[in-house]
């Protein structure tokens, strides 16, 4: 194939992927945070102590970070077919990448959230701030770079989520990578599609950097 053939490919690839990971971005930003928030205040010396919840929770996490990408993408079709309505495309896609990401950040987020200081949540508490307070002015606050790389980490590994969603037809690049690279042997295609991909992961990265950089007060 020319270079005039495999840019629109490109093209169109690139901007499937994006959308991908644009809103499984989010939407495990939102998942992630709520569940690493949960397994940190339910712990026994959490602001609010509930051993069971938090054994449920931890197990959950470590069973879905236990899971191989591609097969939990297989195992969740009847659930994505629920959701969505299919199992193909860019919009089915992004129900897996979700559901695999999340546990993930979880961990991250409740790792963040124990390195912040204890010093500094016990003056809030002696100070009086509730536990909502403490949560949001003092454990979020405090912890925003490692929640920073923390993400950045788990958009990272989204790319590679990504591409591999194209093996049952997901779009975006992996999917261009699987129809002409690999099934009609255009080795341009292929060799494109994995320099597209390295640029958002360095981009990604650098960013991600940047910002944590900036947060950091240390």
């Amino acid at each position: 194939m020319t270079w005039s053939e495999i840019a629109p490919l490109l093209w169109e690839g690139a901007q499937e992927t994006l959308y991908m990971l644009g809103v499984s971005t989010a939407l495990t930003a939102i998942g992630g945070l709520l569940v690493g928030v949960l397994l940190v205040l339910t712990d026994r010396d959490g602001l609010l102590p509930a051993w069971p919840l938090h054994v449920v929770l931890g197990l959950i996490v470590n069973i879905g970070r236990s899971l191989p990408f591609i097969i939990l993408l297989v195992a969740i079709i009847p659930f994505t077919r629920a959701l969505v309505g299919t199992t193909i495309g860019t919009e089915a896609a992004i129900v897996p990448l979700t559901v695999g990401a999340i546990p993930f950040f979880a961990r991250m987020v409740e790792t963040a959230l124990r390195e912040v200081d204890r010093s500094v949540v016990a003056a809030a508490t002696a100070m009086g701030a509730s536990r909502r307070e403490i949560v949001v002015k003092v454990l979020l606050r405090e912890a925003r770079p490692g929640l920073v790389s923390g993400l950045t980490i788990t958009v990272v590994a989204l790319v590679g989520y990504s591409a591999m969603a194209g093996v049952v037809g997901g779009g975006g690049l992996g999917d261009l990578a699987i129809r002409y690279g690999y099934q009609r042997f255009e080795d341009e295609v292929m060799l494109a599609t994995v320099a597209v991909l390295i640029l958002f992961v360095q981009l990604v990265q650098v960013l991600g950097d940047l910002i944590a950089r900036r947060l950091s007060h240390r």
